[in-house]
């Protein structure tokens, strides 16, 4: 798409938010409802894309792509009416007699550009959230997903008008031709490198962004957890979507009594959910080009590998990997894994932990397996990280009654439900004065000791 076209969208969809068609309740529901069911019917086509773009198998897909969206689709239907209502505060005496609220007004015109690792979970939930809180919408979805990007594609135009939500395919240079452009808010979830540039741009024309980035998000685990269980489920949330998941757990720290017993489960686990030959299990996808197969592989150290390590270029697929006798230099602890290999460094005492992850960036996740009480509370109050579980990895993000989001170098902003809702839009602050009655100490000329000054002094203290 050229630029003119890009103009044209843009014009378009301001003239119509400007019209106001997008700001009632009922026709925002309306849109939703309509998307609701335009997914419902598209659910096999829907899991035919996932299964080309990254190999996922139609029970992943669902159960973590098209389902979230669908839940995140009809808790915002549920819930629009309250969100979007003016929210009462209390108004102080000083400014009797008066009513003071928060209105929640959508920016207007939103630019949402998703990711390739969730193609339609990380394109469609942004946009129902930004549908319920009436913004227009263009959507860019990643150029290396194109098969669900084609499925977007087809159902947006099934179910709006592009002034009302359009969807711009391409690479890179369609998004540096809309990140030229000026919208009213900007979401992104991707890498820190691109969230760099995207909030360069968007500080140039002073528009609010929300970055939904990533970072080496650590997993806990200390001698008192219940090791099988957190094995079974580390190796769950570590090699879904083959480890291309931006909450995944990128690496373990063990405390070294219970390291062989882990590492053992860790191998009993990925047999039982993936069996003897993983690269070849229908439930196993497979990573997404060349270039990223490469960029993992070059972060396997054999000498160091205990489970797995085989890889099959042609199939773009990597065994599950874990590695051990892993320290802070190795290359593995350089960069976001983004794949199916976890390294495992072991640690002596818990309070090593807060040292090791001070000096790290700011994960947007962080996992602890415990049935210590005084551990778990350390880091969940100590540590600094976008969210995460206490036994368990990954489905925080699953329900919509509680946000998600990063903390500085993993992201800014956060969405989801009544979260996502405010995220995009501005609660216009008003206060609403009576005009029956009109107190007089605050005009000119002001009285230096009179029954005016004490009032205000009674009031402003």
């Amino acid at each position: 798409m050229d630029i003119t076209e890009i103009d044209d969208i843009l014009d378009r969809q301001r003239r119509y938010f400007a019209s106001g068609a997008t700001l009632k309740v009922s026709a925002r529901k309306d849109a939703l409802r309509r998307l609701h069911s335009a997914i419902r019917s598209h659910e096999k086509d829907i899991a035919d894309a996932l299964h080309a773009d990254l190999g996922k198998s139609a029970y992943e897909s669902y159960m973590c792509e098209t389902g979230l969206v669908l839940g995140e689709i009809s808790y915002m239907t549920g819930h629009v009416n309250k969100f979007s209502r003016p929210r009462r505060v209390h108004t102080p005496m000083s400014q009797f007699p008066s009513r003071s609220y928060g209105l929640p007004t959508p920016y207007g015109n939103v630019l949402i550009m998703s990711p390739w690792n969730y193609p339609f979970l990380l394109t469609m939930d942004p946009l129902a959230d930004a549908i319920a809180a009436g913004n227009t919408v263009i959507l860019k979805p990643s150029a290396y997903s194109p098969a669900t990007s084609r499925i977007v594609a087809d159902i947006i135009s099934e179910c709006f008008s592009p002034e009302h939500v359009a969807v711009i395919t391409g690479g890179r240079k369609e998004n540096a031709a809309l990140l030229e452009k000026k919208f009213d808010m900007i979401f992104f979830t991707g890498s820190q490198n691109v969230g760099k540039e995207v909030l360069r741009h968007a500080a140039e024309t002073l528009t609010p962004a929300v970055l939904e980035l990533g970072g080496k998000s650590p997993c806990i685990v200390d001698a008192s957890a219940k090791i099988p269980l957190a094995a079974k489920r580390i190796v769950f949330g570590k090699f879904l979507n083959c480890g291309q998941t931006c909450v995944a757990p990128d690496y373990v720290l063990c405390e070294r009594s219970v390291l062989d017993e882990l590492v053992a489960e860790l191998k009993k686990q990925i047999t039982l959910q993936l069996g003897d030959d993983p690269i070849s299990h229908p439930d196993y996808g497979k990573i997404i080009n060349e270039k990223h197969f490469d960029r993992i592989c070059g972060l396997i150290d054999a000498d160091k590998t205990v489970v797995g390590g085989r890889s099959d270029r042609s199939a773009l697929k990597i065994e599950p990997t874990v590695m051990t006798n892993v320290t802070c230099d190795d290359k593995v602890m350089g960069e976001e894994i983004f794949g199916p290999v976890l390294p495992i460094i072991a640690y002596d005492d818990f309070d090593q932990i807060f040292g090791m992850l001070e000096g790290r960036q700011k994960p947007l996740a962080l996992y602890i397996f415990s049935e210590n009480k005084q551990h778990i509370n350390a880091v969940t109050y100590r540590c600094r990280y976008g969210g995460g579980c206490v036994n368990d990895v990954v489905i925080h993000l699953a329900t919509s009654q509680l946000g998600f989001g990063g903390v500085g170098e993993s992201g800014m902003g956060a969405y989801h439900g009544k979260t996502g809702f405010d995220a995009f839009s501005h609660l216009k602050s008003i206060l609403h004065k009576s005009s029956k009655l009109d107190l007089p100490m605050r005009y000119r000329p002001y009285k230096p000791g009179s029954a005016f000054e004490k009032m205000i002094r009674f009031f402003l203290k």
